[in-house]
């Protein structure tokens, strides 16, 4: 009796995990059966805004403000250097790459970019109007800070 009941569960289980997962295969596909091509949503466009976004934590690599479409970031070039470069930063009037950007492992400064911290795009991000695919409950320590302060001060 106690197997039956077992497999039952089993069953019921796999069932559930299977329903749930069609649910959300046939949201992310649009409905689409799998023997057919959805036709490919529209590209988001890169936001240019320019502006600087504010960092959600300590530490956060800054966010590309401007598309880099185009741009070359291999062993030979790196198109960002031609504004964000300590030489350049004058006439670009873009921010300069941290400092951090110039320390080998050693934590020790070389007079170039290190090595290790020559392709932006292994931390700095472009940005996009896409809508997001889950909704973001991050709150940011500023607002929970003010949020304890505000209680603290209603007792």
């Amino acid at each position: 009796m106690r197997t039956l009941a077992r497999i039952m569960i089993g069953v019921f289980a796999l069932m559930s995990v299977a329903a749930f997962a069609q649910d959300q295969f046939a949201t992310m596909r649009s409905k689409t059966p799998l023997a057919e091509n959805a036709a490919p949503r529209p590209m988001a466009k890169p936001v240019n805004s320019d502006l600087r976004q504010a960092r959600n934590y300590p530490e956060q690599p800054p966010l590309i403000p401007h598309s880099i479409e185009g741009y070359q970031v291999d062993k030979n070039s790196n198109k960002c250097l031609t504004c964000h470069a300590r030489a350049a930063v004058q006439d670009s009037q873009a921010p300069m790459i941290s400092i951090t950007h110039f320390m080998n492992r050693d934590n020790q400064f070389l007079a170039s970019v290190t090595p290790r911290r020559y392709f932006c795009n292994q931390c700095h991000v472009p940005q996009t109007d896409a809508r997001p695919l889950v909704e973001n409950t991050f709150v940011d320590v500023d607002r929970v800070i003010d949020y304890v302060k505000s209680t603290k001060g209603a007792k």
